[in-house]
Formats: C-alpha cells, structure tokens, sequence
C-alpha cells in the first residue's frame, strides 16, 4: 500500500497526557502502528517514547483522538488509556536498552485505518539504501509544551536535518542528531522522511529515488550546562521494530546497546522534564 506518509502520519500521530494533580500534566507524543498477526489480522500499536509512560504515575493517561465531522470540522475527543493495571505494573512493553515504548490498543476505527503499516519503519538497510546521512531533512511530528496546531488537536509538524555522522548502522550508532529545537511534550513523536531523496543513485542510469520510511522517535534533547542546544536525539526505528517483535514474543532477540555519551562535555535530557498547565 503506498500512502502520502506526511499526510498519514498528522493522523496517526496523538498527544498523550494525565493531569498530577496539582493544576499540572505531563505531556507527550505517541502514534499508531498497524501490525499483521500470523492469522492476518491487524492489531493497532501506539509507539512512544518509554519515559513518556514511566513519568505518568497515574493507572490511567488520555490519548488524543480527534473526531471528524459533518460539516468538514474536527472535534478533539481524548479518551481513557489504561497504561498500568490495578497493582500499578505497567502494562507496556519497553525495549530493554533504548528509550522506546509500545502498547497494543482498541482504537477508534478511523484511528485504526489511519494507523501506519509497520513496513514504513526504516530497518538496518533504509539509510544506506537511501544514502541519507549528514545535512538530509527530516520531519517530526510533535505537541511542544502541549501545544497543538489547531483545536483538532492535530500535532504540529516541524523540520531538522540530520546533525551527526555516521547515523548507521543502528546496532553502533542506536541514536542520531536532529538539528531542531526541542521542547517539553515532543518526546515520543515520530522522525521521518518523505519526499525525494537528495542524493542521486550511483547509477546514473537510474531515476532519483521518492523515501517514505519512519526514521525513528524522538526521545532526548542535548544540554551543555543546563543550556539547551535546539538539539534533538532521535532513537534509531530498529529499536521500534524490536519493541513490537517483543509484543509477540517477551524471549524475541534484541540489540542490546550500553548508554553512549551524546556529544563529548554535554548530556541527554528528556523532554518530559518540566509539566505544563492544564
């Protein structure tokens, strides 16, 4: 199926928050995978960054839906999310080394429909099948301070380009730069490219390549001294795929990778650090 994944992506993508209580919430950004099961049928998977999940104490979140209606309007409608069972497990699956989160849902049916295939995920070829690398332009998707871009509540789309080198392969490198500014609920939002590639194929013969693929997820932000750098830190999608692979089976094999310092003198720091009004 080829999809406008841009276009596909703004649906898919939602705004997960839980009030603490104290005129506050905790934001940040998840969205929607289509699985196919072995008997083939689809599951919906909402993707997000795991200390998304790990900083809601609360049993219960809220997922952003939105509403289509009549008239050509949207209506924003977020609904309960049980992320913890009664004794406060978490009732998410994370990847083992890498900041990533995946929950199997009942989503509203246009959600489900809106949802995007698991083929869209970059695997261990898509950077050097595309050439992408240092100066390409990504795409992320996000609610920054929990700000949407209209009362629909659809997330707001913004653009970096690749800030680091070499960015493959996954199992090495787990983790990339985005030269973009970063922001308090953008954690869990989907990078991705979508557009012709810029670099031409080395066969001359051959036509310049259209890229769709979800690069990764945004998970962390550089820091120098308490000082944010506009610097985003995007995890690898191989550690998406190896999340939803432990869905199926917990004993699935994963990249196990050590934490790595991000830049020599600086730090990662996650963008769910500061709560935001309600």
């Amino acid at each position: 199926m080829v999809i406008d994944l841009s276009v596909q992506l703004m649906q898919a993508t939602v705004q997960l928050e839980q009030p603490l209580g104290d005129g506050t919430r905790t934001v940040g950004t998840g969205f929607l995978i289509s699985e196919t099961l072995p008997d083939g049928k689809t599951q919906t998977i909402l993707v997000t960054a795991n200390h998304v999940f790990d900083k809601m104490p609360g049993i219960t979140a809220r997922i952003g839906y939105r509403t289509a209606n009549a008239d050509g309007s949207w209506s924003y409608a977020p609904k309960p999310l049980k992320i913890r069972d009664a004794d406060g497990h978490p009732l998410w699956t994370h990847h083992p080394s890498r900041d990533v989160a995946a929950l199997t849902i009942s989503a509203p049916e246009a959600f489900a429909k809106a949802a995007i295939p698991e083929d869209y995920l970059a695997d261990d070829d898509s950077f050097s099948k595309y050439q992408v690398g240092a100066g390409d332009e990504m795409m992320a998707l996000g609610f920054p301070r929990g700000l949407a871009a209209n009362p629909a509540g659809f997330p707001i789309l913004r653009a970096g380009r690749v800030a680091s080198f070499p960015i493959a392969p996954a199992k090495i490198f787990p983790t990339f730069l985005l030269d973009f500014a970063v922001f308090p609920g953008n954690s869990g939002g989907p990078v991705f490219m979508s557009g012709p590639a810029r670099r031409a194929s080395t066969d001359p013969t051959q036509p310049r390549q259209d890229v769709q693929f979800i690069a990764g997820l945004l998970t962390q932000q550089v820091e120098l001294n308490s000082e944010r750098l506009d610097i985003g830190i995007v995890t690898n999608a191989k550690y998406i795929r190896e999340t939803l692979n432990l869905i199926k089976d917990p004993a699935a094999p994963v990249t196990v990778v050590a934490s790595q310092s991000v830049i020599t003198g600086a730090k990662a720091a996650s963008a769910e650090e500061a709560a935001t009004p309600q």
